[in-house]
C-alpha cells in the first residue's frame, strides 16, 4: 500500500480513536502493527456504534469518550443481547455484519480482561460479558454460497461485452447528454483498465485502489499487491488486462497531469480550473463499476462481483484450485473451493453437449 493511502488511513483511525474512550484508543494502537489500517477503521465505526447505544440507553455517561471501564464490566447478557437486537432490527444488519461487529467488541473486551494491566498488575476488567455471547449461527453450504453469488456475475461472452461497453458503449448511449458522454471520453480508458485489470485477475478493491506506477511489471504481467494482513504478493494479470494498461498509460500524464511525486496508477479527474489530481478512492472505484454496471443491465455486478466473475472463469478453464487460491489470496482453500459449485452447471453442460 502506498505510503500516503497509509497515512490517510492512520489519521482517519486517529480521528476516530479521538471520539472514543482512551482505553479504546490503547487498543487499536495495540493491533496497528497486526491488523489493516482498513480493518482498524471498520473497528473504530463499529465501537463508535456500540458507544452510542450505551449512551442512548442510558447505561453510561452522556457522552461516548467519558464511558468507564466500570460500565463495560457490568453490563449483562441480556443488555448486549438488546444491542445485537438493535443491529438486526434498528438498523437492518444482516447475520454476517451482526457477526462482524461482535467479533470487534470480543476482540476489545478480550485485550481489556487477558492482555492489558493496570500499573499494580491486574486485569482492567474482572468481568468479560462478551466471552458469554455466542455468534450468529449461519449454516450455509459452499453450494448455498455459489448459488447466492451466481446472478451477480460474468459469463462467458459477458466478460468482452461488458469490457466494451465501458469502453466504448456507454458513451454512444449517453453522446445526447454532453456532460456524461465528455465525462466518459475523459475517462473511458482509465475505467476499461479498472474493469479489465480485476476481471484478469481478481484483485480487490483495496488492492486496485492501492497500485502505484512502480508496482506494475508489464514485462511478466504481473502487479504487487498488498493482500490482506499486510502480505505483499505479486499477481498475473491477463493480457487483455496488459493491452488496456498500455492504453491507460499512455495518456495519463497528458490528461491527468499528476505532479512527479504522484506516483498512483489509477488517478481521479480533476474538479474545477484549478483542480489537482489524486488517487482514485476505493469508493470512487466502486461507483463507476455501479454506474456501468446499472447501463449495461446488471445493476448487481459490483468490484466484488467481477472478481467472482475472474475466479469462476479461471477455474473453469483451468481446474486448479490452489493456483486460484494463490491468485486471490485467499488463506483457506475452503474459500476457494466454492467457485468448483459454482461452474457444476457448466460442467452439466459440457457432458450434455458431448452427445451432440
Amino acid at each position: 500500500m502506498d505510503k500516503n493511502i497509509k497515512l490517510h488511513y492512520i489519521k482517519r483511525v486517529d480521528d476516530k480513536c479521538a471520539e472514543l474512550p482512551w482505553y479504546v484508543t490503547e487498543y487499536i494502537d495495540s493491533r496497528k502493527r497486526k491488523l489493516s489500517h482498513t480493518t482498524l477503521l471498520n473497528y473504530c465505526h463499529d465501537y463508535l456504534i456500540f458507544f452510542d447505544w450505551l449512551v442512548a440507553e442510558q447505561l453510561a455517561a452522556d457522552q461516548r469518550k467519558n464511558i468507564e471501564l466500570s460500565v463495560l464490566e457490568s453490563l449483562t447478557v441480556r443488555e448486549v443481547e438488546n444491542f445485537l437486537s438493535f443491529l438486526e432490527y434498528q438498523l437492518g444488519n444482516n447475520k454476517y455484519t451482526i457477526n462482524r461487529k461482535l467479533s470487534a467488541l470480543k476482540s476489545l473486551f478480550d485485550y481489556l480482561q487477558n492482555k492489558a494491566e493496570t500499573p499494580d498488575l491486574k486485569p482492567y476488567i474482572q468481568r468479560n460479558v462478551m466471552a458469554k455471547i455466542d455468534f450468529n449461527s449461519i449454516k450455509e453450504s459452499q453450494e448455498t454460497v455459489a448459488n447466492r453469488i451466481e446472478g451477480k456475475i460474468l459469463r462467458e461472452d459477458d466478460f468482452e461485452k461488458f469490457r466494451l461497453f465501458v469502453a466504448h458503449d456507454f458513451g454512444e448511449i449517453y453522446r445526447n447528454n454532453k456532460r456524461m458522454a465528455r465525462f466518459h471520453e475523459f475517462n473511458r480508458e482509465r475505467d476499461t483498465a479498472i474493469v479489465s485489470l480485476i476481471l484478469g485477475s481478481g484483485l480487490r478493491l483495496s488492492e486496485v485502489a492501492g497500485i502505484n506506477i512502480e508496482d506494475l511489471d508489464m514485462n511478466k504481467g504481473q502487479v504487487r499487491v498488498l493482500r490482506k494482513g499486510n502480505k505483499e504478493q505479486y499477481v498475473y494479470f491477463s493480457q487483455q488486462a496488459l493491452w488496456d494498461l498500455e492504453s491507460y498509460l499512455n495518456i495519463r500524464e497528458t490528461r491527468y497531469v499528476p505532479d512527479k511525486s504522484e506516483n498512483y496508477l489509477f488517478i481521479a479527474a480533476p474538479i474545477g480550473r484549478k483542480g489537482k489530481s489524486r488517487r482514485l478512492t476505493p469508493r470512487s472505484i466502486e461507483k463507476l463499476i455501479e454506474k456501468y454496471a446499472k447501463a449495461f443491465g446488471k445493476p448487481a455486478l459490483t468490484v466484488h462481483s467481477l472478481r467472482h466473475s475472474f475466479a469462476t472463469r479461471y477455474h473453469l478453464e483451468n481446474n486448479d484450485v490452489p493456483r486460484l487460491k494463490n491468485q486471490l489470496g485467499h488463506s483457506s482453500i475452503q474459500t476457494t473451493m466454492i467457485y468448483t459449485h459454482l461452474t457444476d452447471d457448466e460442467m452439466r453442460k459440457a457432458v450434455i453437449n458431448m452427445d451432440k
